[in-house]
């Protein structure tokens, strides 16, 4: 399926310098699970979005990232991003988000001096877990796992959102009409690379699509989430950190 057959979906967000103080503003749009609510335009090209559409790949703005498209038009896939983030949905089992911000002078030092582990909890804690909170009540952090072998040093982190689902209208037809609406889990995978932090974000969609079909323990449920965002961070390329500038 040629790349530029999925739709983009462009959102415009006000042009921010890359402060990492100004992450809660920039991560509420595509981080949480019902933030995709868009205006659906007409077909656009591959301009449409900060990003490029390339060869069924979608290399993100100023060119930090590239991945292959992990979508498919025929499943209903659409891309929608800003300049940090992109967010790959379909009507079927896809809800991906990765978020890639330059660490600026201040946050290099805390990296620097806290250590990877303390400091994509205190990253994950301060900016990414208060966005789901603002949205959903009674966000929940199940369980947090660091990985030092994985990107150097990586948090892998579960959290359920009562009410949160992309899935939500696409219950499974085994349960009743007036259920309650699916606790939502998403696992959240973040890690610093090239001088940036990454947030890879992804909803284990069987929660909602099969409710009570799906009966999974949560140990099993969060092995399918970490195996499908450490699969999606091999998939990820990189680019080497751009030497600074002569004077």
């Amino acid at each position: 399926m040629p790349a530029l057959e999925i739709r983009p979906v462009v959102r415009k967000f006000p042009r921010f310098p890359m402060m990492l103080t100004r992450l809660p503003a920039l991560l509420a749009g595509c981080l949480a699970a019902t933030a995709l609510s868009a205006q659906e335009l007409p077909a656009l090209p591959a301009s449409g979005l900060y990003g490029e559409l390339r060869n069924n790949h979608y290399t993100a703005h100023e060119g930090r990232f590239r991945i292959p498209i992990p979508v498919l038009a025929e499943l209903g896939g659409k891309i929608f991003d800003t300049e940090n983030v992109v967010s790959f949905t379909d009507e079927v089992s896809t809800h991906i988000s990765i978020a890639c911000f330059p660490l600026d002078m201040a946050n290099k030092w805390e990296f620097e001096t806290r250590g990877a582990k303390d400091f994509l909890a205190w990253f994950y804690a301060g900016h990414v877990l208060p966005n789901f909170e603002r949205r959903f009540h009674g966000v929940a952090t199940e369980r947090s796992l660091f990985t030092p072998e994985l990107k150097g040093g990586a948090l892998l982190v579960f959290t359920l959102l009562p009410g949160g689902s992309a899935f939500q209208g696409k219950a499974s037809v085994l349960d009743v009409a007036d259920a309650p609406p699916p606790v939502a889990k998403r696992g959240t995978l973040l890690f610093v690379e090239s001088g940036c932090v990454f947030i890879l974000s992804s909803e284990l969609a069987e929660r909602a699509t099969q409710r009570s079909a799906f009966r999974k323990s949560a140990d099993e449920e969060n092995e399918i989430l970490r195996a499908r965002l450490i699969e999606l961070s091999h998939r990820l390329q990189v680019p080497a950190p751009r030497p600074p500038a002569k004077r």
